[in-house]
């Protein structure tokens, strides 16, 4: 008879679901098992390698492996999606950035909503763009590509990594800046558009310091400015657009991490809190220097403090975004 009763006991939990005590003492004991970090975009870009530092440092927080996965497609929006419908037990999450979990709601008809369908556990940091070009370029500053391009009106040709992204928005943004518009090419992530500007098949680029940097330094690309106020602390040699000739014209954009939708509360607390310990490792923050990012305060790092961020990201860029036409074509 106990047996029977047994059988029928966990036949009712299995139909009902688990109770909130049960579930309250699964979360306590996440992770039992690898964490899978989801990434948008192909590999090769900054959101996959600071992806992958970020997983590393959050390994030895939680105890087991972040393994890190590229899932392409849509500027971001196929992996966005696949961590929107993942089950929410905390086994899988998502990095992203201002493209993929805020301009994308205002350039493609999204199946989940960026805002209530997921679960935000922290910011990571912010970084600024280096404007590049083909190695045969004959412009060797940033006046004489201005220059070049204006003279070249329709024939320029600059690599994305997907309509929406944020190298995609920075560009329509310098093309606003200068008056010319060109043909924007759009890839599956940094990684393949920078291979097609170190063979020419590009003329420009506006890309992440994380990507740019290793070719600039082997000579496979030109360097002109970097979108910032600031010169980039790894590439002192490196102008500002201040100083290059296009004053005023800054771009810089923002990693994030979510879970999805209904995720436990003691769950979203312990990835809050790997991260935190991750980006507080000395290990961890000389990585991502290198690769000229700026960490968000330890303040700023929390799940309300991304949530806020994020809605005052969605108020900003939206309207820019749909005023200036960008649609998925």
């Amino acid at each position: 008879m106990m047996r029977v009763l047994t059988a029928v006991a966990v036949a009712v939990a299995m139909v009902v679901g688990m109770s909130p005590a049960v579930e309250s003492a699964r979360a306590q004991g996440f992770p039992t098992r690898p964490v899978t970090m989801v990434v948008p975009l192909g590999p090769g870009g900054s959101t996959d390698v600071i992806a992958r530092v970020v997983a590393e440092g959050m390994r030895a927080a939680l105890g087991q492996p972040v393994i890190v996965e590229n899932t392409t497609g849509a500027g971001g929006t196929v992996g966005v999606g696949r961590v929107a419908r993942a089950a929410p037990d905390g086994y899988t999450i998502g990095i992203g950035h201002s493209g993929t979990n805020v301009v994308n709601g205002a350039i493609y008809p999204l199946s989940y909503d960026l805002m209530a369908d997921f679960e935000p556990i922290g910011l990571i940091s912010t970084q600024p763009f280096l404007i590049v070009a083909r190695k045969s370029m004959a412009a060797d500053t940033l006046a004489d590509l201005v220059a070049w391009i204006k003279a070249n009106a329709g024939k320029v040709s600059e690599g994305t990594s997907g309509v929406g992204t944020p190298s995609h928005i920075s560009g329509v943004l310098l093309q606003n800046t200068l008056g010319v518009t060109w043909t924007m090419v759009p890839y599956r992530g940094a990684g393949q558009s920078m291979q097609d500007l170190i063979a020419g098949n590009l003329d420009i680029q506006l890309d992440t310091p994380a990507t740019s940097l290793p070719h600039i330094r082997s000579g496979l690309i030109k360097v002109y400015a970097v979108t910032a106020k600031e010169r980039l602390a790894v590439a002192p040699d490196i102008p500002t657009t201040d100083e290059a000739g296009l004053p005023g014209f800054y771009y810089t954009f923002w990693h994030g991490l979510w879970a999805p939708k209904g995720t436990p509360k003691e769950v979203v607390a312990k990835l809050s809190g790997a991260l935190r310990t991750a980006l507080a490792d000395p290990a961890t923050k000389q990585k991502l220097v290198e690769l000229s990012q700026v960490i968000f305060p330890a303040d700023q790092q929390t799940p309300e403090a991304l949530r806020a961020y994020q809605k005052a990201e969605i108020d900003k860029w939206w309207p820019i975004v749909k005023a200036a036409g960008i649609k998925v074509e």
